[in-house]
């Protein structure tokens, strides 16, 4: 039996002592301030991701392979997960930080249960300006034609579907749930009518795997949904410790996009905000625009400025991280009076935590020890899988 089949990450979703955050001391009774934070490299917080559930309904073997999330996988029972209420009032104490855009993310949201409930919180909350959020979701679209205008309705402004191959072979093996393509075109459909856009369609590369898909990709959206969807290419990452990322698999964003462009011809734009992950580039004959997300063989933690809270309240703070901050201690603990942490309070936690951030893993890959190249870091510790701290 290979190491890949016998590994397990249950532990890593436990809170260790040191993982409570430290709370400063505040005078009693002081309110919640709005401030925004920037962290030990001048990076500003401004946007979270959090997880919604641990679960999926896919077993894509470069997120969650089926020899490691087996029908036995001891995925977190109900009680560990952050409840809806506990969901917003963290999100409203991040938003008082700096945070002005949420995405709720995975495994996969849709299948947390009347999830249009908690992104009618979320859109309830404004900045300290008044301003309303950007509320987005993640979604592999196998649920979303049902849940596209309940989800709307509730005030998501956005969504971002993963679909790595058009060719329905192609799709079921990669999923190796035999699910098939048509649905999740389907959900984009749903998506699209719903006006959940413009639409991200985001497609992992794999060289030998799927790469022979990227100017069908291409094509079909141009074609069906021009200046709607926009198809972004990610290059395959050496997240968690289950999925065998090995560098022979990647395949470069740059030649991604000469094989596009020869299709297609394609011009640059500019960044449409600071910290974007992707690279935008748009058709020349006007019919929309793709994406590059080159975290392997192009670096961009130099401008990131997004936390991960997961489905159980673990706050990280790079998607490469093997240590989180235990912000569910905060918001069901006491103090050692016996009295709850107030907002201000777990407030002066958070920005402690931003502030103290170095994290910039991507950038140090290439420098780094051969045992902090693989899923093992220097600490000894694994790191996190995405399926459980979300994209």
């Amino acid at each position: 039996m290979s190491e890949r089949n016998i590994i397990a990450i249950h532990d890593l979703r436990t809170p260790a002592p040191e993982n409570q955050p430290e709370v400063p001391a505040l005078p009693a009774g002081m309110l919640l301030q709005p401030r925004s934070l920037d962290d030990a490299l001048g990076r500003t917080l401004h946007d979270l991701r959090i997880s919604v559930t641990d679960r999926c309904n896919f077993r894509c073997s470069y997120c969650m392979p089926k020899e490691v999330f087996g029908k036995d996988y001891p995925f977190l029972p109900q009680s560990s997960l952050l409840s809806f209420e506990e969901i917003a009032r963290i999100a409203r104490i991040f938003v008082a930080c700096g945070v002005r855009k949420i995405r709720l993310t995975g495994g996969e949201p849709l299948l947390r249960k009347h999830l249009e409930d908690l992104v009618a919180l979320l859109s309830a909350l404004r900045t300290p300006d008044g301003a309303r959020l950007d509320i987005t979701l993640t979604t592999n679209g196998t649920l979303l034609a049902r849940k596209a205008r309940a989800l709307r309705e509730a005030g998501l402004n956005r969504v971002t579907v993963s679909l790595d191959a058009l060719d329905d072979a192609i799709f079921r093996r990669m999923n190796d749930v035999d699910f098939p393509v048509a649905d999740v075109l389907a959900g984009i459909d749903a998506a699209v009518a719903a006006g959940l856009g413009p639409i991200k369609v985001n497609m992992v590369v794999k060289r030998g795997t799927n790469d022979h898909e990227i100017v069908a990709m291409a094509s079909h959206f141009r074609e069906r949904h021009a200046g709607q969807v926009v198809l972004r290419f990610i290059e395959y990452m050496d997240v968690g410790a289950t999925n065998g990322w090995r560098m022979d698999e990647v395949l470069p964003s740059a030649e991604v996009r000469e094989r596009l462009h020869a299709a297609f011809p394609l011009a640059p734009l500019q960044a449409a905000q600071p910290g974007e992950t992707a690279e935008r580039w748009a058709y020349a004959d006007g019919r929309g625009e793709v994406g590059f997300i080159s975290s392997v063989t192009q670096a961009f933690c130099g401008d990131c400025n997004r936390a991960r809270l997961s489905t159980e309240g673990q706050l990280y703070l790079c998607l490469f991280a093997n240590q989180g901050h235990d912000l569910r201690s905060l918001l069901r603990g006491t103090r050692p009076d016996g009295q709850p942490w107030s907002d201000a309070e777990i407030a002066a936690a958070l920005g402690l935590i931003w502030q103290r951030r170095s994290d910039r893993y991507s950038q140090l890959r290439s420098s780094l020890p051969a045992d902090a190249q693989s899923h093992d870091g220097p600490s000894g510790r694994r790191r996190i899988e995405m399926s459980y701290i979300g994209g």
